[in-house]
């Protein structure tokens, strides 16, 4: 029935050409590492960034690696996350966190810088002794995406 209308015909031939050309993409797929390890560290910034943080984004990130099995072709990676901005206890319930991260991925058998990422988080922690924790997660999740990790498992 919906053939027989004149403008049906040519309608669904353009629907099926433009459904077809959506999933060209024009940009490659972002190249994948093996991550061996990684080292978080924080800039110098008053206030100093809470040592809680920095381990914690450490412990997850170390575990995401530990979780993950790469393929042997891949070239190998150590990451370094620097926590270069972070600001805590903002807005006006003082619920609001905030931080600018940096990541460079250097090759593991000469050193040399061969990727680069940042990226900003931020966080609402209605408890503050919660900060710290929630916001190493988003950023460990972040990392996770960026370096296609996998999430470990919860300990029982």
């Amino acid at each position: 029935m919906l053939l027989l209308r004149p403008r049906a015909v040519p309608a669904l031939v353009g629907c099926l050409a433009l459904a077809a050309c959506s999933s060209w993409s024009v940009d490659p797929p972002p190249p994948t590492y093996a991550v061996r390890s990684a080292t978080v560290v924080a800039d110098q910034a008053l206030p100093p960034v809470s040592p809680a943080l920095v381990a914690a984004v450490n412990d997850r990130v170390n575990a995401a690696i530990a979780a993950t099995s790469f393929a042997p072709q891949l070239p190998q990676v150590v990451i370094t996350v620097r926590l270069t901005d972070v600001r805590k206890a903002r807005g006006f319930n003082r619920d609001r966190s905030s931080a600018k991260i940096n990541i460079d991925a250097a090759a593991a058998d000469g050193g040399a810088v061969v990727a680069m990422a940042s990226f900003e988080t931020r966080t609402v922690a209605p408890d503050p002794a919660t900060a710290d924790e929630l916001m190493a997660e988003d950023i460990a999740a972040r990392v996770r995406s960026i370096f296609s990790l996998n999430t470990p498992r919860l300990a029982n």
